[in-house]
Formats: structure tokens, sequence, C-alpha cells
């Protein structure tokens, strides 16, 4: 795994490849085959000569690519056509999604893998249509169909999805493997990640500290939490009163878990098994918080921070698997200059916003007209090749 700046941003201590799956429900998961890194071996792998994750090994099985940008973080995936995630990679946007699409895309090829496995790409978050024209997108899904999608590939009998990222959370209610209910959350900070970063900060606590400091809280203090700012005068006042600092931030855990279930799962019926995935399910203190909740445990799945980015990954899949022809623009496109830019449609009194992205200067496409007047790509972007494999 390749990561930018350590820790996401409101994750706490970060779990690498391990899952917090309790062993009660660990029958319901579907456990990822281990694999070595490029250009590594596992030490019980030798004897088998096993190298089956190594680029230069595998040079015609066919990958999937998965892109999801919001606006915190961008993560890529690449994942085999047996579900298996060979390569994965986090960055922070920065607000600039377009250098961090490219990072991601250097990265990838840095550690060997060969553009022409590459046999389909999907795209998702809010930077997704970006992202899309950016990599020769297949598919181009939102977050809700993504982390669904992801979720079911991980844990096939998952009923309630909930997923804290930076600047957003959502809830998806899934029955007999199909989404039937969905909130989103993307006003509130307070039951977002961002929320947790504000106070960490406040606090002077590393955030990859700060859900095991939640976990040595033995009374923990409560906080306000229904709206940001009176969560932070809380927590203020809650420190000038002497309470310690691990109860305090307990206390900043459960009313993030609060704030999520009287917003966004208000009136939701959260059902077992239930999956928390997003960068904030990397904190073990928001974990535990929201087992208390709920009187339900929680399963954190492997690579948690990037299941946007593998539901997008395996809707390309889909979505090439019956031509085997893909969009896919190359590795290359980590060093094409691409500008936007924008100007208001004065066609109606709408006054609609067009946003154009342009690839060394010629227009590839075009954006957010109520009407679509503006949204047709001048040129149908060609096919760039059948997928190797």
């Amino acid at each position: 795994m390749v990561r930018e700046g350590g820790f996401p941003p409101g994750t706490g201590a970060m779990l690498g490849r391990t899952a917090l799956i309790p062993s009660s429900l660990s029958h319901y998961v579907k456990r990822p085959e281990r694999r070595s890194k490029p250009g590594s071996v596992h030490k019980d792998d030798k004897e088998k000569n096993s190298r089956d994750n190594e680029p230069g090994d595998a040079a015609m099985r066919k990958l999937y690519l998965g892109v999801d940008v919001g606006s915190v973080s961008t993560n890529l995936v690449l994942m085999d056509g047996s579900g298996t995630v060979v390569a994965d990679v986090y960055l922070l946007t920065r607000g600039r999604p377009i250098q961090a699409i490219q990072e991601g895309i250097r990265l990838l090829a840095a550690q060997g893998w060969d553009d022409a496995q590459v046999a389909g790409a999907g795209t998702t978050g809010s930077g997704r249509l970006l992202a899309g024209v950016i990599v020769g997108a297949d598919v181009i899904k939102n977050e809700i169909t993504a982390h669904a999608v992801a979720a079911l590939e991980m844990v096939p009998d998952v009923r309630t999805v909930l997923e804290i990222g930076g600047q957003d959370s959502k809830i998806i209610i899934i029955r007999d493997g199909v989404v039937v209910d969905f909130a989103m959350n993307t006003v509130c900070a307070a039951g977002t990640g961002s929320f947790l970063d504000r106070q960490a900060a406040r606090l002077n606590i590393p955030i990859e500290e700060f859900g095991a400091l939640a976990l040595k809280s033995n009374s923990p203090v409560r906080i306000a939490g229904r709206c940001a700012v009176f969560a932070e005068s809380d927590m203020i006042h809650k420190q000038q009163v002497g309470y310690p600092v691990e109860d305090i931030v307990r206390g900043l855990c459960e009313a993030l878990v609060r704030n999520y279930l009287n917003n966004v799962a208000k009136g939701k019926e959260i059902l077992p098994p239930v999956v928390f995935q997003g960068g904030v399910a990397c904190n073990v203190g928001m974990k535990r918080a929201f087992e208390e909740a709920l009187g339900v445990e929680v399963m954190v799945p492997p690579y948690a921070t990037v299941m946007g980015a593998i539901g997008a990954a395996i809707l390309a899949k889909e979505a090439t698997g019956a031509t085997g022809r893909t969009r896919f623009r190359g590795f290359q496109v980590a060093s094409v200059r691409y500008d936007t830019e924008s100007f208001e449609c004065e066609h109606c009194p709408n006054g609609c916003e067009i946003v154009c992205i342009k690839m060394e200067g010629q227009l590839l496409a075009r954006w957010g007209s109520r009407c679509g007047r503006w949204d047709t790509v001048p040129e149908e972007q060609p096919v760039r090749r059948e997928a190797s494999g």
C-alpha cells in the first residue's frame, strides 16, 4: 500500500491490512487471499515459490482500476479478476484533484504494473466526472453504488453500511443484496472525520493516537454533538473542569456517533451484519462507540479506507466483461497536462456553470448544464485498445 502523509484524516490508528472483524461475525466475511507485495514474498510462500502478486510474473493477468476522488482523499486500487486487491494508493487531495489522480497513477506505475494489463477502469466520488475523463473510465458511478458494491464483495450478507469520510458521511441499507435505502450528510461537520481532526488538533493529540486513547477511558464525558461549534465549546469547558484527556476523547467519539445516528441514520432500520468503512472506520474508538450505541458488533473490512475505489473497480469489471474492450488511457496520463475552466451559460435564466476540461489544450469534456446542452463531449472518445489477457 502506498500512502501519503501517514494516516487518513480523522482515522485514529491505521489498520493497514488488518480488519477489525469480531470472531462471532467472521463467517460473514469474504476474506481476501493474502498476497505478496510487488517485489517481495511472504516467508511461508517462499517454499511454494509463489509470487502471484508481482507485476512481472503475471503479465497477462487482467486488472481493473478503481479511482475514488473525494474532497479530502483520492484513492486508487488495482484489482484482479478474482477480486483480489493487488495494489492500492491513498493520497490527500489537498484541493488539487487532477494532480492527486496523476500522482496516484504515477505511484501505481512505479510499482511495475503494466497498463496493458488494465482491462477496465471505473471512477466514483465527488470528483468522479473529472477522474473519469482523465483516466478514460468505462464506468462512472456515485458513491452510494460504489460503496455498496464493495461492501457486498467483502461481506456478502451485509445489511447495513456505515460510511464516514473526512467531509461527509452516509448510511446504506441493504436487504438480500439490494440497496433499498440510503442517506447522506454533507452539511454538518460534527458528523464527519473533520470534526475529530479539529478536536484532536485542539487537544494537541496526534490523530494516529486518537482511537487508542479513547479505549483507555473508564468514564467518558458527555459532549454536545449536534453542532461542531457547540461541541468544541463544550469540550473546552470539560477541559477547564479538569476531566482526563482520554475521557474527553472517548466523549468526542460518542458525540460523533450520536450525531450520525440522529441525523444520517434517523429512521433507518440498522440490522447486522453492520459494516463500517471510510477513513474514520480505522479509528478503533469510533468502532467501539458504534458497537455500544447500536448493541451489535461492527465489522471494519480489509481496505476500509479505499472501499469506494474497490467498488469502482468491480463495476469496471462488469462494464467491460461483455466487450473485453476498455477506454482506459494508460498510465501515461500521469504526465499529460490537464486544465479546467468554466463559464456561465446564458441560454436561459438558470445561468448554469459549465465546467470544461482540456488535455494539452484539446477540449475533452464539459458538464454542469441542467438541460444537457453543453454536456456532450465534442467528439466521442475512441476505445483505446482491447484488453490483454
